[in-house]
């Protein structure tokens, strides 16, 4: 289970499923309030997936969210969907890319 912002950003690469995300070239800007405030950017590009802090010039996709809310929702304490439907997870851009983002990644 996911225990911190950093730990989290910096294991995606390790759970990414290139084929699932095949032909996909993006970057997604997560900006994170809160405990655990900062900036980081996923590139998904060419079957891979980089991640770095900071923040990102051009974004397809920008999530915003407190850090604490990010990591119940990813340890299953609090419903996405309802997160997102109270406005503690924004989301802006290519709306698509995010119903299809999960996907891309094994979540245990």
């Amino acid at each position: 289970m996911p225990s911190s912002i950093q730990s989290t950003m910096e294991h995606m690469p390790t759970v990414f499923i290139p084929a699932k995300a095949q032909g996909v070239d993006a970057v997604v800007q997560f900006e994170f309030s809160g405990a655990e405030a900062g900036e980081w950017v996923v590139h998904i590009h060419d079957g891979q997936c980089d991640v770095s802090p900071g923040r990102a010039e051009h974004a397809a996709l920008r999530f915003a969210a407190d850090s604490e809310d990010f990591l119940a929702v990813l340890n299953g304490e609090m419903d996405g969907m309802r997160a997102f439907m109270q406005g503690k997870l924004q989301l802006a851009g290519d709306l698509g890319l995010a119903m299809k983002l999960l996907k891309f990644f094994k979540m245990d």
